[in-house]
């Protein structure tokens, strides 16, 4: 059984995907319906919310001092962007250069950054991980690439002393504690700003092909790089979304949300879905961390919202607290239209216990599970499953206005795209930018992927992992490692957090296994469990690119300072291999090492 409202064309666009054949078994995938007009900037969507429903709450996040809720309506963010946008032309900042942004996900945090659109200043939401690193030299660093005119974070006391080295020229802004930086504004005086006709002419005088906002690649394909995001990309990818989720034209979407604003999936997908279409982002102070997660339970059981969003980590740390407690669980499901995971792949035992969650807790409403697939550099999605999906795996088809081509590479088929959000260009990076795209234009994002069904190109795409990261054993085997990644987590669940493959022109696959919670309280489980699956792989007849062979149970979890974890939570497998060389090389080393695990 699947929800009612899949099967209704007023609620849900149905799938239909049209198929062109190039040479050399190449084709490309796209929407036979044409993309309608759009809004021509973001702050469109704040003007129109800002006079059509004022009174309607907009932005809310915890008061640290008393535990509620504090939040502005519609109406009030449009003043407060105002006074801020005012306040941003009165300091005259050198035309050109970005504002950064280097804290978590704030009500004054969506404030600085809309005013600063509003009035054609490019905000760079920053990952906080930069800032309160121990070693400040990769915030400076990136800094120096952005050379903004001003920089903000939340409270000096935090994030001060990361950029005590820096040595750009810059106005400082803080939310709390300004006083103990020398020479730094409250943002406080910010809101003090009185709005002229200056913020009317600088809004009406943007361009959609304008640099709306900066964002920073992840880094897990090497160096991050700056992305433009332009005012078209992003009015245009929520109207792809709103073409196919049609229930958002009458359903205002009311989202818990810790996704960070630094990335694409919470800043651009999220954020954006809820100023489209007028609704209600609850920013959600909690992270799928042990210590952090029951902040996210105790949220989503106030507020009720009517979709989640996440990554898979998130469900993962997530579903425990459900699962233990019904009542909790009817509760928190009471409104959900749907669950969407992003960013990583998710594992095929999550997404088993969370359709077991809901039967058990909501019989009548089965949920939907669905998800989409897109890039920092595609303002996100670029594809939408939006039909029933049997299992994971599957990252549906190409949105209104996009084209996908797939081109044999390596045995697989790398994924390409081209449309109105796809971006034009790295800022200041020109060598970049040319080897982004191909010769016709389509961007290379990395990833490959292959039809569901060959003769049904509307049943979708399934992702068959990043380009990048797949390597070839000693043998010439290709070793899958997003695909193989997921099903060896899923069959070690709940014993296992992620693992890291390697192999790369070795004879054999091996594994760094970082454990979860229950796999560290039982290491001897854990280990019987990973000899147990070795052997079973083994004897089920599975290849040596299918089948590891040894196992080294990761004592130190992964380091974000060191970027061998994003602030999504998925595993940089780059940044774990080139960090733990050492722990490679015990894996194979002969004799075996201590705490090397064979099949």
């Amino acid at each position: 059984m699947h929800p009612a409202f899949l099967d209704d064309e007023d609620q849900i666009a149905p799938p239909r995907t049209l198929r062109r054949s190039l040479d050399d078994g190449a084709f490309t995938l796209r929407s036979p319906e044409a993309l309608r007009p759009y809004a021509r900037c973001v702050g469109e969507w704040l003007e129109r919310w800002a006079q059509e429903t004022p009174d309607t709450l907009a932005l809310a996040e915890r008061d640290a001092g008393v535990e509620q809720w504090r939040g502005l309506s519609y109406a009030q963010l449009r003043r407060e962007v105002g006074a801020v946008a005012q306040s941003l032309l009165d300091l005259k900042l050198p035309a050109g250069r970005p504002i950064a942004i280097l804290s978590d996900n704030a009500v004054d945090h969506a404030v600085l950054m809309l005013a600063a659109m509003h009035v054609g200043i490019t905000p760079c939401s920053m990952s906080s991980a930069y800032a309160r690193s121990q070693d400040p030299s990769r915030l400076h660093s990136m800094l120096a690439v952005l050379e903004p005119s001003l920089v903000y974070a939340s409270d000096a006391q935090v994030y001060a002393s990361a950029l005590a080295g820096y040595g750009g020229e810059v106005v400082k802004v803080f939310s709390r504690h300004a006083d103990r930086c020398a020479g730094a504004l409250a943002f406080e005086q910010l809101q003090r700003g009185q709005e002229t006709p200056a913020v009317r002419e600088a809004f009406e005088a943007l361009d959609a092909d304008g640099h709306a906002k900066y964002l920073l690649t992840s880094g897990s394909t090497g160096r991050p790089k700056v992305v433009i995001n332009t005012h078209r990309m992003l009015c245009a990818n929520q109207q792809m979304m709103a073409q196919t989720w049609r229930f958002l034209a009458h359903e205002k979407p009311v989202l818990v949300d810790w996704l960070p604003w630094s990335h694409t999936f919470g800043g651009n997908h999220n954020l954006n879905m809820v100023l489209c279409h007028g609704g209600t982002l609850y920013i959600d102070e909690g992270r799928p961390v042990p210590g952090l997660i029951d902040k996210t339970v105790r949220n989503l059981r106030d507020v009720q919202p009517t979709m989640l969003f996440n990554v898979p980590r998130g469900f993962d740390m997530l579903l425990p607290f459900l699962e233990a407690d019904d009542a909790l669980a009817a509760q928190v499901l009471a409104r959900v239209r749907l669950a969407f995971y992003a960013a990583a792949a998710l594992a095929p035992s999550t997404w088993q216990r969370l359709e077991t969650l809901a039967h058990r807790v909501r019989p009548a409403r089965p949920l939907w599970l669905t998800t989409s697939w897109g890039a920092t550099e595609t303002a996100p999605a670029v594809t939408t499953a939006h039909w029933r999906l049997e299992g994971a795996g599957c990252i549906g088809a190409p949105l209104p206005g996009l084209e996908l081509k797939l081109v044999p590479n390596g045995g697989k088929l790398e994924m390409r795209v081209k449309g109105v959000s796809v971006f034009a260009g790295y800022r200041n990076a020109p060598s970049e930018t040319v080897a982004a795209f191909d010769s016709e234009g389509y961007y290379r994002i990395g990833d490959a992927g292959y039809l569901a069904d060959a003769d049904r190109p509307e049943r979708g795409v399934v992702f068959n992992g990043r380009v990048a990261e797949d390597f070839k054993l000693s043998s010439g085997s290709w070793v899958s490692v997003g695909t193989l990644r997921v099903e060896l987590v899923s069959q070690l669940a709940p014993l296992v957090q992620d693992i890291v493959l390697t192999g790369h022109n070795r004879d054999e696959v091996g594994m760094l296994v970082f454990p979860s919670a229950a796999g560290v309280a039982d290491t001897g489980r854990l280990e019987a469990a990973l000899r147990a699956l070795m052997h079973a792989r083994r004897n089920a007849g599975a290849g040596s690119s299918q089948c590891p062979t040894r196992a080294l149970v990761m004592r130190e979890p992964p380091d974000a300072d060191a970027g061998e974890i994003t602030d999504k939570g998925y595993i940089n497998q780059g940044a774990v291999l080139s960090r733990r060389a050492a722990a490679v090389a015990a894996l194979y080393a002969e004799p075996a090492a201590a705490g090397v695990i064979t099949g």
